[in-house]
This record gives C-alpha cells, sequence and structure tokens, in this order.
C-alpha cells in the first residue's frame, strides 16, 4: 500500500512536471517573439515580467518532482560512512528537516498572497499584472511541495515501522545513481 501511495505520488508530480515544462516552452516563445519583434522594431513588451513570473511559479511546482525523482542536491560523502541503520536516520532526519522547512516557507508565503488580494496589487509595470494572479499560482506551488515533504515524511516512517528499509532508501536516499558512484569511490 505505501509504494502504491509512492507510486501515485511520483505519477502525479511527473504530470505537474509535463505541465509546467509545458508553461516552460510557451514561455520561450514569449520571448523569442519577442526577440523577433525588436528586430522589427516592435515589441510586445512585459517579457521580463512575465519570464519572471513564470520562473517562480515553475521552480515552486518543481519542487515536488524534483523531492520524488530524488533530484534534490544532498551532501552524501557522510552519509556513505556509516553503516545502513544509521543511513536510514540521517535520510529521515533529512526527510522531517526539509519538510519543517518547507511548511515554513508555505507558512510565510501566505500572508504575501493575502496582502495583494486585500490591497488589490498590481504590478508596477507597464503590464500592471494584478499580483495575486502570479502569486496564487505560487504559493500553490510551495503548498504542493510542502504537502508532497510531510506525506513522503509520514510514508518513510511507516517504512521504517514496517522494517522495510530497503525501499525507504530507494525512496528517500540518494537515488540509486549516486549510491553506484559512491560505492565506486571506495
Amino acid at each position: 500500500m505505501v509504494m502504491r501511495i509512492f507510486n501515485l505520488l511520483r505519477s502525479i508530480n511527473r504530470t505537474i512536471a509535463l505541465v509546467v515544462g509545458l508553461g516552460l516552452l510557451v514561455c520561450v516563445g514569449y520571448v523569442l517573439l519577442e526577440i523577433t519583434l525588436r528586430r522589427l522594431g516592435s515589441s510586445l513588451g512585459g517579457t521580463t515580467e512575465i519570464s519572471g513570473y513564470v520562473m517562480a511559479v515553475t521552480t515552486a511546482w518543481g519542487m515536488g518532482f524534483a523531492l520524488m525523482e530524488l533530484s534534490h542536491v544532498r551532501i552524501e560523502v557522510l552519509r556513505a560512512r556509516f553503516a545502513p541503520p544509521a543511513q536510514v536516520f540521517l535520510d529521515l532526519l533529512a526527510m522531517l528537516v526539509m519538510s519543517a522547512t518547507v511548511v515554513i516557507i508555505a507558512f510565510r508565503a501566505w500572508p504575501v498572497l493575502s496582502r495583494s488580494i486585500t490591497n488589490s496589487s498590481r504590478a508596477n509595470t507597464v503590464l500592471e499584472t494584478p499580483l495575486w494572479i502570479p502569486q496564487s499560482l505560487w504559493f500553490a506551488g510551495w503548498l504542493w511541495f510542502a504537502l508532497m515533504c510531510c506525506a513522503v515524511t509520514l510514508l518513510a516512517l511507516v517504512l521504517v515501522f514496517q522494517g522495510r528499509t530497503r525501499e525507504l532508501r530507494e525512496r528517500i536516499g540518494p537515488g540509486n545513481e549516486v549510491a553506484e558512484e559512491l560505492e565506486q569511490a571506495k
């Protein structure tokens, strides 16, 4: 059951990554069109503003995908020197710390969005974008990442209590490629 939930979360995050990737491609197309139009003496305007929003939203939503694909940067040199039980402890500690950090970030992101909604804030640019639009997408991405961190941490704890440490290492450890590299380096 636990592994099915992991796989479902991974599948959902892959779909999100595809949607976010399409958003990036649309943004690239917009920037290329802007460059072309500038060469022709015209302009759409707002390229910097829109690409900034896209990058913020993409980053927030991409973090959940990176978590499920074991793509976050980790320092494995120390972890690799410990026995498997200590490695499991360090993996759980890393997930707990990440979960706490991301929950705090998501919690602190809400007032930014709330203030923009309350004040009907607009960007101080030519587009005068209502800031609640990009900030809602950005906040939702951080909220999703916080949910993913907490869910993965909870599922990892279930695996530990079930004594399934090999599966735990596969789901929250450094990933197979990193583990193989560390083994070869010994």
